[in-house]
């Protein structure tokens, strides 16, 4: 790819932040595909705003110095940036923490974020960033009416996509479902280390999750993501889902994605 001397519109950086780690990479806007290795941490113990800002910071920098390094683009160019938190974002202000410390919910995390990396940052809820990841380039990339986007990791994110357009900050995993407070402390991926339950076990919960979110929704489609989205094979389809349920095109890749597309936009 010919090196950029100006400010680059043909990529993005974006970062996401999950409750156990940070991962992020530069992508080409027009087509979704990563133009660097996948850069990975451990989100800080305990989660706190400043810590995470601080990582999200240092990965940023080792992705520019890559880009540099591979002729992509000039060290001294300032692409935009995408970061994903997993919480309601509304206008840059965090209004919901998940698994992470409760210290970020009223802050400003634009300006944390901002202020960190020392350029403008563009922040989003993370299941909203792979929401876009998927209808822009991945497993639903020009489909019309109500799609779902699911992430299964630490927790369980949500996106609602229409006609190929974001509803934000579609909170669905902390939905309270039998005798179950909070479903996705119940759902989550982390129940197979944290219980010992089989896939299968899991897949279970799941399925009976979807079988409820349709009988509010009525989605055209799902999608699942995060990380256990490389297993899809192994437990989809799901018994009693009238919806098609699909593995995301990007897998756990999906929120990095995401954001740099939202950023550049």
């Amino acid at each position: 790819m010919e090196q950029h001397t100006g400010e680059s519109t043909e990529l993005a950086i974006g970062i996401d932040v999950g409750g156990t780690g940070i991962k992020g990479a530069a992508v080409d806007i027009a087509t979704g595909e990563k133009l660097t290795k996948r850069h990975k941490s451990l989100t800080p113990e305990g989660g706190m705003p400043d810590a995470v800002a601080a990582s999200v910071a240092e990965m940023v920098s080792a992705i520019r110095d890559e880009l540099d390094e591979n002729g992509i683009l000039d060290r001294s160019v300032t692409p935009k940036i995408g970061v994903t938190l997993p919480g309601v974002v509304q206008h840059g202000i965090m209004r919901t923490a998940a698994n992470i410390d409760q210290s970020w919910i009223d802050l400003d995390a634009v300006a944390l974020m901002s202020d960190a990396i020392g350029s403008p940052a563009y922040v989003v809820n993370d299941a909203d960033a792979a929401g876009i990841a998927e209808s822009a380039f991945g497993a639903v990339a020009g489909c019309s009416g109500v799609t779902l986007v699911f992430t299964f990791g630490t927790g369980i994110g949500a996106a609602l996509i229409h006609d190929g357009v974001l509803v934000p900050n579609f909170e669905l995993g902390h939905l309270d479902l039998g005798e179950h407070r909070n479903y996705e402390r119940y759902a989550s991926p982390k129940n197979i280390e944290r219980e010992g339950i089989s896939l299968s076990e899991w897949a279970e919960r799941v399925r009976a999750y979807i079988v409820h979110i349709e009988q509010l929704f009525w989605p055209d489609r799902i999608v699942i993501g995060g990380s256990i989205s490389k297993s899809s094979d192994e437990y989809l389809p799901f018994a009693s889902v009238r919806a098609e349920v699909i593995p995301a095109h990007f897998r756990n890749n999906a929120g990095i994605v995401g954001a740099a597309r939202l950023a550049a936009r």
